[in-house]
């Protein structure tokens, strides 16, 4: 069964049904071609044709290597993939693309419309080079209601929605729903605390004593007033937020009539955080209900799109994007693929408003609308409060597409002046800084963050756990780090195609390495680089504070040669190489405190094969320490819970091997 067949529909990575719905096969061959060739790739694709059926479906092209380079949907597959035969009519970009292709892949779908969400899902997956691409590594932030306890949590939440509860978001940034979370803990005095945390108190902690929970772990509220609290946030966050005042105003005046001062000060305090989050909209979103707005601005060739995110009413922030590969694309099919990625990973709301008609609008809301189990509507505001929002996301379009240009600009002219400043051929594209940290050679480890022309590259980042220098020479460290980045590299025929399209940071070649470090890690480094014969195909610097290291600005840059240059104190270069430095300091410590933290949780039951989570938290419950289970006898380890006959003999025998 092939990789694809294996996850599922397009519409839902978790279906059971995706074996059903998908067929795919490997139309033809991959041929070994490293160099673009029309007439090669026009006859792949007409290989491809005669094993296709009028269907719907998506395609993939692959290069030589087997990389996907575009993925397309199609209502007949016969007929859009023959299209590509005829190049007379076609854009340069399309015919680039073609005398890449080797091979193809078909999925054949049950409709367009799953088509068109399968599209959207191997686009996020695969990123090929010829597609428009929504380039955004975060997940969204959503705030969860949990369903699962007698008491319900509240908190905020990233990634798949396996908990059970009530979601409510998407908010723009971990800020926004950060600032949201705190005014509803103050309006409703839900626990945002975990459940073993809650089982296990026995009297009230600080957020009680600030007014920021209701304390139902100790019994200061019973299940009955905690489920109405649960019941007004539910119709707060979905849009019934000026009742939910009113009946506070109502409570707190009931309160002070009967001289009940205490408990009108802490309605008069819940009232206020309701005016706080409601003053805090810095876009009026009255009337909208669940709605998401996306408006386009274009400028010197480049596309931006800002979304506002408004639900029950309420505006919970908005985001702007910058895709790629827009090249000489329509805007409205760019908007089409932005939305169509975009609610790859987000639920579509009731109604979506755009600043223009979308390329296939009503097949878009027909998936859309599979996707999310309801009906989603698509459509132009052209009056009242929709179109003033409307209104105020072009104009928050283009001046976000105007500072992005000017930032790009300068960015640009600064790695100009990097390149010259280091002595480079050419303006980097890939810089890949290193660090090491540990704590008296204590769990040592290895860092690398890598930089590219629009920023850093957090996915490329890479740990290295030191296994091989002595943990405390900082210089055997760097060359063993050097050493497992580069060996494999090293060991390839370098092709300047096959470094820039390889796949993963071990197929990479950067064209910058910047060491933290002075001459004695640029010196390691450079061994490693001789030894495998590339010393002249990656250039290295170090950078170093100089003298004076309580001074910032006085930061010393050492060339391989010896050399040792510095830059003015309010030099934009500098900043930036500052900014790089800081960078992997930033990501080598934080790796460093989470493998400390897993070493000081660790316990000896991890080291038992087949002992999970929930055996281990048994044992421990049941004996109290790891140390008496090791001394447990056999009958002791089958009466404790949940360890059958086989597991006890299995911990047994580990602990009293030969015995």
């Amino acid at each position: 069964m092939s990789p694809l067949m294996s996850r599922s529909k397009a519409g839902s990575p978790n279906d059971p049904r995706g074996k059903e719905r998908f067929h795919e096969e490997r139309a033809t061959k991959t041929v070994a071609s490293a160099q673009p060739d029309l007439e090669a790739g026009i006859t792949a694709i007409r290989e491809t044709v005669k094993t296709l059926k009028p269907r719907p479906g998506v395609y993939r092209m692959l290069d030589t290597r087997g990389d996907v380079l575009y993925v397309g949907k199609a209502r007949s597959l016969k007929a859009r993939v023959a299209n590509y035969t005829q190049i007379n009519g076609l854009s340069n970009r399309i015919v680039r693309m073609i005398s890449q292709c080797r091979a193809m892949e078909i999925v054949v779908t049950n409709s367009e419309a799953e088509a068109l969400l399968l599209e959207a899902q191997l686009i996020k997956r695969y990123r090929p080079p010829f597609n428009v691409l929504l380039r955004d590594d975060k997940s969204f932030p959503f705030i969860l209601l949990r369903a699962d306890h007698a008491f319900p949590r509240i908190q905020k939440h990233r990634g798949a929605r396996r908990a059970k509860g009530n979601y409510y978001g998407p908010f723009a940034s971990a800020g926004s729903v950060n600032k949201t979370l705190n005014a509803l803990q103050k309006l409703f005095l839900l626990r945002s605390c975990t459940d073993s945390f809650f089982n296990n108190r026995d009297r009230p902690c600080l957020l009680y004593q600030i007014k920021r929970c209701s304390a139902p772990c100790v019994g200061r509220i019973d299940e009955e007033g905690y489920a109405s609290l649960v019941d007004e946030a539910k119709d707060f966050l979905s849009g019934k937020s000026s009742a939910v005042q009113a009946n506070i105003e109502k409570q707190m005046a009931k309160a002070a009539e009967s001289l009940d001062f205490e408990t009108a000060a802490i309605l008069r305090d819940r009232l206020r955080a309701a005016t706080f989050i409601q003053g805090s909209q810095a876009i009026n979103a009255s009337g909208v209900g669940d709605a998401d707005v996306f408006a386009l601005a274009k400028k010197g060739g480049q596309i931006g799109v800002q979304a506002f995110f408004i639900r029950g009413g309420q505006n919970w922030g908005h985001r702007a994007f910058f895709p790629r590969n827009t090249g000489d694309l329509e805007e409205a099919q760019v908007l089409a693929d932005v939305l169509l990625q975009f609610y790859e990973e987000v639920p579509p709301p009731k109604t979506i408003l755009t600043d223009r008609e979308l390329a296939e609008q009503e097949l878009i809301a027909e998936a859309l609308a599979e996707k999310a189990g309801h009906a989603v509507a698509i459509s132009i505001p052209q009056r009242g409060d929709r179109r003033k929002l409307m209104q105020q996301a072009q104009r928050n379009a283009t001046e976000a597409l105007e500072r992005r240009l000017a930032e790009s600009g300068t960015k640009a002219r600064i790695l100009r002046e990097l390149a010259e400043f280091l002595e480079l051929e050419e303006v980097p594209q890939r810089i890949e800084i290193y660090d090491n940290s540990h704590i008296q050679g204590d769990k040592a480890l290895g860092a690398m963050v890598v930089a590219g022309p629009e920023g850093f590259e957090k996915g490329q980042y890479r740990k290295f756990n030191i296994k091989t220098a002595k943990t405390n020479d900082d210089f055997g460290m760097m060359r063993e780090v050097m050493q497992r980045r580069f060996r494999k590299l090293a060991e390839t025929e370098r092709d300047d195609e096959a470094s820039q399209t390889g796949k993963g940071h071990e197929a990479i070649w950067p064209d910058l390495l910047l060491i933290d470090g002075g001459k004695g890690q640029v010196s390691s480094v450079m061994a490693v680089l001789e030894d495998l014969g590339i010393a002249d195909d990656v250039p290295v610097i170090g950078i170093a504070k100089g003298p004076h290291h309580g001074r910032e600005g006085r930061e010393v840059f050492h060339f391989p040669d010896g050399r040792e240059k510095t830059l003015p104190v309010n030099s934009q270069v500098l900043f930036h190489l500052q900014n790089l430095r800081d960078e992997v300091h930033r990501y080598a410590i934080g790796a460093h405190r989470a493998k400390r933290s897993r070493a000081i949780t660790a316990s000896p039951l991890d080291e038992i094969p087949g002992i999970g989570p929930a055996r281990k938290r048994a044992l421990l419950l049941h004996f109290g320490t790891a140390g008496k289970v090791r001394a447990a006898a056999l009958g002791d380890l089958m009466r404790a819970p949940g360890i059958s006959e086989g597991v006890a003999r299995q911990i047994y025998d580990f602990y009293h091997a030969g015995g």
